[in-house]
């Protein structure tokens, strides 16, 4: 049962260990892992080990599995991924289906993420930053400490540990519910998305802003937003960051001074605008009439954007 997935995991493995080798970086050769390291196992193939079976589901070497199913499944069942999450048990089906492109607009908007908002569009709407990991930081440390007190191995430890983990997916939950519904609103209302193409594994590195950053979401809202545009027939497009925020979106004048204290742009033009709402226009002027590109898929974007 576990052999289809084991394979190609260990492939996996091996060339994630060369590459890191060829790049001149810690290999850390692939070790042997305990069967509890893993809470899923998968099935490659519909019929071939598992299959919808009216509402229950039929697992080779289990049998049939009462499901609450939260939607119908659309399209061509591929594959399954079992998956236990905080004591819970998933299923994840890898469906093919026909791609529904929504009616143009033929609008278009750039965004600028933060963290004093969340979302800046060029036309001036913000989304607040709730912060769901600070908010809840006073239960986790209560939940982690307990989980330290209890002796390893202990079934009053594996219960606190239980614990710990569904409120940490609360919060992953409340973060994924909230960054999910601006992403449905864009690719509705708008034919062309821009967005900075951000390098968040490098801005984590300042220690004063890595929790507030990495609470945001950033990555897991770009990676929605393109991947829900592709099937939407929409185009996102990551563009170069560099003075966004610094740059007066009127005449192009550069505020090298400007710091993340300033949060408006006062300009001798005469521009007096938000910081925020300056940068999201500018995203939007990056991007151009000449940049759009016709792809809406993150390997299809592009890693470096052109300088302008």
């Amino acid at each position: 049962m576990c052999c289809k997935w084991s394979c190609p995991n260990l492939d996996k493995a091996f060339q994630a260990f060369f590459r890191r080798v060829k790049a001149g970086e810690t290999p850390g050769y692939p070790r042997f892992r305990g069967r509890n390291r893993f809470d899923s196992f998968g099935f490659k193939e519909y019929g071939n080990g598992f299959k919808a079976d009216g509402r229950r589901l039929r697992l080779s070497g289990i049998g049939r599995v009462a499901v609450r199913w939260h939607r119908p499944l659309e399209g061509q069942i591929k594959t399954v991924r079992i998956r236990r999450r905080a004591g819970k048990w998933y299923a994840c089906f890898a469906c093919e289906a026909e791609a529904t492109p929504l009616p143009a607009t033929g609008r278009e908007i750039g965004v600028d993420v933060g963290i004093a908002s969340l979302i800046t569009t060029s036309e001036g709407a913000k989304e607040p930053h709730p912060g769901w990991y600070r908010a809840a930081q006073r239960t986790l440390c209560v939940r982690q400490r307990r989980v330290a007190r209890r002796k390893k191995g202990s079934a009053s430890r594996r219960k606190a540990v239980l614990a710990l983990q569904r409120q940490h997916e609360r919060i992953a939950n409340a973060r994924k519910d909230h960054l999910k519904k601006p992403a449905h609103r864009l690719i509705t209302q708008y034919d062309r998305i821009a967005l900075e193409d951000l390098r968040i594994t490098n801005m984590v590195r300042n220690r004063r802003l890595a929790k507030s950053i990495l609470d945001a979401g950033w990555g897991c809202f770009v990676r929605h937003l393109t991947s829900k545009a592709a099937e939407a027939g929409r185009v996102v497009l990551l563009v170069d960051p560099r003075n966004t925020s610094k740059t007066c979106s009127r005449c192009g004048h550069i505020f090298a001074t400007l710091s993340l204290s300033d949060r408006r742009i006062d300009c001798g033009c005469g521009l007096s605008l938000d910081r925020d709402h300056n940068a999201a226009v500018n995203i939007l002027k990056r991007a151009g009439q000449a940049r759009w590109g016709v792809s809406g898929s993150l390997d299809s974007l592009p890693q470096e954007a052109a300088p302008l």
